[in-house]
């Protein structure tokens, strides 16, 4: 996928996240987790570490020579992201109380990596669908 419709599904996911409310904690992890991912993959194609036929799916998937490389090229996005689907389990296919709080987090993170994203990519088209996002 290429770095411009990573940002479109990015920026799509961060609009819905806007119209949850405390109570859809489960769905706000896992758009959370999403739009992460399609950030992270952005910032790898924009670094020219991934090419577009090469996406991370889940950090919890990839062999550890990837998690590595992707660790050395962003390490606060490949961070981020392991702590959203750190949460998952407990939050969105377990019932353990702090929900909310958890979801709080999750999209904290999403935040934090939409801007370093965004310095990866450092484009203007980038800097115009932040803006759009919120």
């Amino acid at each position: 996928m290429n770095i411009e419709r990573h940002v479109e599904l990015a920026s799509n996911l961060g609009r819905s996240l806007s119209r949850l409310g405390p109570e859809d904690h489960e769905m706000a992890i896992e758009a959370a987790m999403l739009a992460g991912t399609h950030w992270l993959n952005a910032a790898l194609h924009a670094d020219g570490v991934a090419g577009q036929d090469e996406d991370v799916v889940h950090c919890s998937m990839l062999v550890v020579n990837m998690v590595r490389k992707y660790e050395v090229a962003e390490p606060a996005l490949v961070s981020a992201l392991q702590e959203i689907e750190d949460l998952r389990p407990l939050h969105v296919r377990g019932d353990v109380p702090g929900g909310a709080d958890a979801a709080r987090r999750a999209v904290e993170l999403l935040d934090s990596m939409r801007l370093r994203a965004g310095q990866a990519m450092g484009s203007a088209y980038f800097i115009d669908s932040l803006q759009e996002a919120r």
